[in-house]
């Protein structure tokens, strides 16, 4: 088992915000949960160290809600990226593994590929192994220097590269992993004899050299994997990336997705075989859809929905934290909320379950049983019941459970006053 630390202690000043860089989300996670997400799913990493600065205490708080193995270290003053992996040092001193950096803005590095760095590291006994990319136009990046026996001699920044060496095409992904015991002496020798006054991590490259270990670098197969988050724009190239890779991936598995141009599902949505999802839904969070439902279109699910089999939820239907079991149909203009919605259930047009109290500020389920027919235009106050087989009324406001095989309605008798609009004219 390894240790992993992740460097999220920038303000991200061009993200124009508030909040820390790596507190903005797609699909409602923020950047840093990917990251830790993807380096946990490797399966070896026993303990995750966090360098936070900007605002560091809302960066704790979700770490620490989120991500039990993991302590957060304060940068302060931040002198830079080799700096910040100094913070560690203290809480690493007997430990002699091996450590894997990261940025906590690079959202779509996957386990499969930090699985094959890591293995590239012991494969090759490497004392420090750097991840790398191949770029068309590298410009801007940093260089991967190599030596005759393809190790690497050094990262060159683009300002400080002579002519031959822009022309090199292998860039530095921001990717490290690290012999812990060989190379933690390195943090206390790195100089800031630069521009900016700061300790750069890229360092280390040029350090391992000179103490003679062995230096490699891991090439990327995908480079958008090592995309990373500085502006909003990014913020919305990543997530059409993010998106388009869970679609790639829920077509290939028989998924129909009609227009994949207007549809946005979340990674974490799983949805089993021909279930068609029809233009222009969204579907947040983490959800499991079963075989042969139908979504869409204009269908928005917000997460912790499970759909079985033969569901359809239709257009302008809202559903969140709800279980819908098969053969279920809520087909319109409909907001399905805290539910739990058995089989062969109709929904009518215009339901709502009401489940918030904006007095208590409480959330109460709504249970709808086997074989109801809801009419349109209801409104279910939870928390209430409605029983096997009873059926709702349209414009139904119901606050209390209905018994099975009921019928439960609450408008009043309608009134027809002839000749009405004549007289009054």
């Amino acid at each position: 088992m390894i240790k992993s630390i992740i460097l999220a202690a920038g303000k991200g000043t061009r993200m124009k915000s508030d909040m820390p860089k790596v507190l903005h989300s797609i699909f409602d996670k923020p950047l840093i949960g990917y990251v830790l997400d993807s380096v946990c799913k490797t399966g070896s990493i026993s303990e995750n160290f966090v360098i936070v600065g900007h605002q560091a205490e809302l960066v704790e708080k979700y770490i620490h809600e989120n991500y039990k193995q993991s302590t957060c270290i304060k940068q302060e003053p931040q002198l830079g990226t080799g700096h910040a992996v100094s913070m560690v040092i203290p809480y690493l001193k007997d430990y002699t593994g091996n450590v894997i950096i990261l940025c906590g803005d690079t959202p779509l590095i996957t386990s499969d590929t930090l699985k094959k760095f890591l293995q590239f590291h012991e494969e090759k006994k490497s004392d420090i192994t750097v991840m790398s990319a191949v770029f068309d136009n590298p410009q801007n990046y940093g260089r991967i220097v190599r030596n005759a026996d393809d190790t690497v001699n050094s990262i060159v920044e683009e300002k400080d590269a002579d002519e031959i060496q822009k022309t090199i095409k292998e860039i530095n992904a921001g990717i490290y992993c690290i012999n812990w015991s060989k190379v933690q002496s390195a943090f206390s020798d790195l100089k800031n004899n630069n521009a900016q006054g700061e300790y750069y991590l890229t360092d280390i490259i040029k350090w391992g050299n000179e103490q003679h270990l062995c230096v490699n670098a891991y090439t990327l197969t995908d480079n958008n994997e090592i995309y990373g988050i500085n502006s909003r724009a990014n913020l919305a190239e990543a997530a059409k990336l993010l998106n388009k890779r869970s679609l790639d991936k829920l077509m290939a598995s028989g998924v129909t997705i009609v227009d994949p141009a207007s549809t946005w599902i979340s990674p974490e949505t799983e949805i089993d075989t021909d279930t068609i999802i029809y233009p222009s839904c969204y579907i947040n969070g983490k959800n499991k859809i079963g075989r042969h439902c139908k979504i869409g279109p204009f269908a928005h699910l917000r997460g912790d929905v499970i759909l079985e089999d033969y569901v359809k939820i239709g257009n302008f239907v809202e559903v969140k934290k709800t279980t819908i079991k098969s053969h279920t149909n809520a087909c319109h203009l409909t907001y399905l909320g805290d539910s739990e919605i058995g089989t062969n259930v109709n929904i009518g047009a215009g339901t709502i379950t009401a489940n918030y109290n904006p007095l208590t500020k409480v959330k109460s389920k709504t249970i709808i049983k086997d074989n109801v027919k809801i009419g349109s235009n209801s409104v279910l106050v939870a928390p209430v019941t409605i029983e096997e087989g009873a059926n709702v009324g349209a414009v139904g406001v119901i606050t209390k459970s209905i018994p099975a095989w009921a019928l439960a309605i609450t408008r009043a008798p309608l009134r027809i006053i002839e000749n009405w609009v004549t007289r009054n004219k």
